[in-house]
């Protein structure tokens, strides 16, 4: 099994295009509440339409889910626990 690096970010600090590649410095947030970096995402300009697409979808169907388990909470009253998974995945694995 390939392992890949995994990095947490809360943002982005900085992006710039130079050369055709889109060079995203990845933010997480420290105990003092200042950004530090935590590393680059590193996309040919080419792909970025594709990358975005894929983060909005991604969004849009967080979104979705996030009224779905509203409407549930309303249904139920305002005592039943929120029904939106801790984690779930999108697209093909």
């Amino acid at each position: 099994m390939v392992t890949t690096p995994v990095i947490f970010a809360d943002g982005v600090m900085e992006a710039s295009v130079h050369h055709g590649v889109v060079r995203l410095v990845l933010a997480q947030l420290q105990n003092d509440g200042k950004p530090a970096p935590a590393g680059t995402i590193c996309v040919p300009l080419v792909q970025l339409p594709a990358v975005a697409q894929a983060l909005t979808t991604v969004l849009r169907q967080v979104e979705a889910r996030a009224r779905e388990a509203q409407a549930q909470k309303s249904a139920a009253g305002a005592e039943a626990p929120p029904t939106l998974p801790g984690a779930f995945t999108f697209g093909e694995r």
